[in-house]
């Protein structure tokens, strides 16, 4: 690929993106969370494990189901939002293997080796989140992510169904309230966390 996005695009999804603490009274769709999905599945993952798992909370009364689990400053940012996504991953995610990556019998690679395949299904699905949060900012959204939440509390209650999925982390989705956002914090210099060899 040549091409190269613009720079009014790139302020979008990083320059001046922000995360957000509030939201405008302004809904979300179902065909913009279908959106997001689309193109967040879209993102590399090792050998296209897709191990994330997603719980979209939009109506009023998931919202109020999640935010009892989530830390007291983080409450009203989940009840408030017009969607909170539950970012989690599966912990047997190589069983959907041979129809995600069928290139070669990758499902061996993880039988029997339940810590590799937990740290495959954290690292890569914390990677999908990212995507979902970059590409909600792509669609025109603002996001909240957060992680001041009972991960625990919140698997049981969301994933009840499903006991091999794990809750990792909360984005908020919506259009945000520019007055509820702090000064940017600090970014550092290409040096100060870099090596260049």
């Amino acid at each position: 690929m040549s091409a190269t996005l613009s720079d009014e695009a790139l302020d979008l999804i990083f320059r001046e993106a922000r995360t957000y603490n509030g939201w405008l009274d302004k809904p979300v769709s179902d065909e913009q969370i279908h959106q997001i999905y689309e193109l967040l599945k879209m993102g590399p993952t090792s050998a296209n494990q897709q191990p994330g798992r997603f719980v979209w909370c939009k109506s009023q009364e998931s919202r109020e189901r999640l935010a009892q689990h989530a830390m007291e400053g983080n409450r009203e940012k989940i009840r408030t939002a017009p969607v909170c996504a539950i970012i989690g991953y599966d912990l047997d995610f190589h069983e959907q293997l041979p129809w995600l990556f069928p290139h070669t019998d990758a499902k061996s690679w993880f039988e029997g080796d339940e810590e590799g395949r937990r740290e495959h299904a954290f690292r890569n699905s914390a990677l999908q989140g990212a995507y979902l949060l970059l590409a909600a900012r792509a669609l025109g959204l603002d996001c909240g992510p957060m992680s001041g939440f009972d991960q625990e509390a919140t698997t049981k209650e969301f994933f009840a169904d499903q006991p091999r999925y794990r809750a990792d982390w909360l984005c908020a989705i919506g259009y945000g309230d520019r007055t509820t956002i702090f000064d940017r914090s600090p970014r550092p210099e290409f040096d100060t966390f870099n090596q260049l060899i």
